[in-house]
């Protein structure tokens, strides 16, 4: 039985995704590489819906968090970081290593960050100078109203420092459209790509606070990557990841071919079906489900059920990889990712294993019911 991943990332990747990857390397600094540069940033650019250019960077997500945080602050300023779970402190936490002075906003984790609650800080803080928000948090598999919190800041001038490493391409998001000053994303996610490629698009606001920002930064910095980037022959000031270029082609030539709305609408009904058969076996999402993530489900562990256990006999009986809790989530849920390269069928395999393992593990349960309440989730119309 082949292994099933169902995890917030990295994703599933589509074959062609992995053949592309295997093809030989090139001179990075080739014309040859520096047309497939090219492509997939133009590429990005339509993902992103904006005109600003987007930069890529050898690294994880995380790397680009720290990219977004160095090149427009500098030490001292006031920051508010919005937390709702382990990824909203962690951009909080890179803030602060830099010298920035973060005020946290945090709400229950299992809630999402009400925009009012955002106007009324920044009513009260006109010297605040930059908004950390993480769109979709996946530690607690809640997705905020990014739309209504840029809306929320109305015209104070502090900039939005967007994490959208795991909805970018799976959840709307329009950078241009709602003023998103500087949005970070990676590869391993509804990009359908492997690890190794972050990318950050940062609008005219952003360029001109990187001009006077003066925290610490060499391999991270904005000016450095562009002005290679705009050379005759575009490339990277260092080596890029160029298998995951290749990748990436192919990633964005996929959602290309089914269309952003589609993409949207598709994670939208896998989140359904998930959160639809998670209830029927009488589990219970952390999410607030006015806000339930369309990319990752957060489910609280059954009285008496050890986590652990849980994931164990998910992957050794079924193959099917889940991931646990992280911060104080930890050992009290388990996550299911059903973002990127998930299909309905996946989802279906999934029910039909965590039926028989929270039998195993002396959870009462209808039979059956897991599997038809996702079908009938999957088998509504898409809104």
């Amino acid at each position: 039985m082949e292994d099933l991943l169902l995890i917030p990332g990295p994703t599933p990747v589509p074959s062609s995704v992995r053949e592309a990857s295997a093809r030989p390397m090139v001179n990075h600094r080739s014309p040859a590489f520096a047309r497939i540069l090219q492509e997939v940033l133009e590429g990005m650019q339509w993902v992103y819906r904006t005109s600003a250019p987007v930069l890529p960077y050898a690294s994880s997500g995380t790397g680009v968090l720290e990219a977004a945080v160095v090149n427009t602050l500098s030490p001292g300023d006031p920051v508010l970081a919005l937390v709702c779970g382990a990824f909203g402190e962690r951009f909080a936490r890179i803030a602060e290593i830099y010298g920035a002075h973060v005020t946290r906003v945090e709400v229950e984790w299992g809630s999402a960050v009400p925009p009012e609650l955002v106007e009324e800080q920044l009513r009260r803080r006109p010297d605040v100078r930059a908004v950390l928000v993480t769109h979709n948090e996946t530690s607690t598999g809640i997705a905020n109203d990014l739309e209504a919190i840029a809306r929320a800041r109305g015209d104070h001038p502090a900039l939005l420092l967007v994490d959208a490493v795991s909805s970018l391409g799976a959840m709307p998001l329009e950078m241009d459209a709602w003023g998103l000053d500087v949005v970070v994303t990676a590869s391993q996610k509804a990009l359908m790509c492997p690890p190794g490629v972050g990318f950050v698009a940062a609008n005219g606001r952003a360029w001109e606070a990187h001009r006077t920002a003066r925290m610490p930064r060499f391999y991270w910095d904005f000016t450095l990557l562009r002005t290679s980037l705009e050379r005759e022959v575009p490339e990277t000031p260092f080596t890029p990841a160029i298998s995951v270029f290749y990748a990436l082609q192919e990633g964005l030539r996929l959602l290309r071919e089914e269309g952003l709305e589609a993409s949207f609408a598709r994670h939208r009904r896998l989140g359904r079906a998930v959160r639809a058969g998670v209830e029927a076996l009488g589990l219970r999402p952390v999410a607030d489900p006015a806000h339930a993530s369309s990319a990752v489900t957060a489910v609280w562990v059954p009285e008496g059920v050890s986590a652990q256990s849980l994931v164990d006999a998910m992957y050794e009986r079924h193959r099917i990889v889940l991931a646990g809790g992280q911060g104080k989530l930890s050992g009290r849920i388990f996550r299911i990712g059903h973002l990127g390269y998930v299909r309905p069928e996946d989802v279906l395999r999934c029910m039909e294993a965590l039926e028989d393992v929270l039998a195993l593990l002396g959870v009462p349960l209808e039979r059956g019911s897991g599997v038809r309440a996702a079908e009938e989730a999957l088998q509504e119309v898409a809104v």
